[in-house]
């Protein structure tokens, strides 16, 4: 059972999604079920896949984040929003989940035993975003939201959740709901969510670009690498979950809880 955190602050842990808790673009990861029903021409899917295999291998930095903005405007424009939630909803189990790191679902559990409020934070579409968040059990979810005009995508984007617009947000859910940033944990692989990871307490960078890495090493912060997931499980909740016992030996809690993560992640590989 979890401990009773009743007089303690309210603790959040801000999550990065694609190459943090996922293992690929969750916005490109919809590409087959965009193809099958027309809204991917060939061309634009040339442009979608080379896009996204720049951003597996070299992460994103400020410039790229801007093309990956102006191909997401491009690419929405005129789709049907109905359509676009049955895509998601269609790739949720076959494709996204198994795309999900097991530890990076194991730590999203780790947090929520502790009750700490689990937050997505990512420039991937609402769309996207909040059927993941759903499904991981998070309890909010930021992303980036397009104007949607007579139920089609008018290529508009009304909020880009990139840079100091993820602080922002975090900022103001820290607001809203009263939790205490300098308790709070965030991670991320990029050095574009530096902002963000820069607003809380306990920042962790995860599978980290050479910025990110070069940046985390200078401020001591630590680095999480998780490995690619095989087959993941369909259903997350199979995935184990620490036991308070276990969580306290590694020392994972309380002052140590930021190092206590990485540790109690490294250890676990090596068993």
């Amino acid at each position: 059972m979890p401990p009773d955190t009743s007089d303690e602050p309210r603790v959040a842990a801000f999550f990065d999604l694609d190459k943090t808790i996922m293992a690929a673009s969750s916005t490109f990861a919809l590409g087959r079920g965009l193809r099958r029903r027309g809204m991917l021409p060939p061309h634009t899917a040339a442009r979608s896949v080379y896009a996204h295999a720049s951003y597996m291998v070299r992460g994103a930095d400020h410039v790229q984040m801007e093309r990956m903005r102006e191909l997401l405007s491009d690419l929405v424009t005129g789709w049907d929003v109905e359509v676009v939630g049955e895509v998601v909803a269609e790739a949720l189990e076959e494709v996204l989940v198994p795309l999900v790191y097991p530890e990076a679902a194991e730590l999203i559990r780790w947090h929520q035993q502790f009750g700490r409020a689990v937050v997505i934070v990512s420039s991937a579409a609402l769309e996207v975003v909040r059927p993941i968040g759903e499904r991981l059990g998070a309890d909010h979810v930021v992303g980036t939201s397009m104007e949607v005009v007579d139920g089609r995508y008018t290529g508009v984007i009304d909020y880009y959740a990139y840079g100091a617009h993820k602080a922002e947000s975090v900022r103001a859910l820290a607001e809203e709901h009263g939790f205490d940033l300098d308790a709070s944990y965030a991670y991320s692989d990029s050095a574009t969510d530096l902002p963000m990871l820069s607003a809380v307490g306990r920042p962790h960078a995860v599978n980290p670009d050479r910025q990110l890495v070069a940046h985390a090493e200078l401020l001591g912060w630590p680095v999480l690498h998780f490995a690619p997931p095989p087959a993941a499980p369909r259903n997350l909740n199979s995935v184990a979950v620490p036991s308070a016992t276990t969580v306290g030996a590694v020392g994972a809690v309380g002052a140590v809880g930021a190092v206590g993560v990485g540790w109690y992640l490294a250890r676990r590989r090596r068993r």
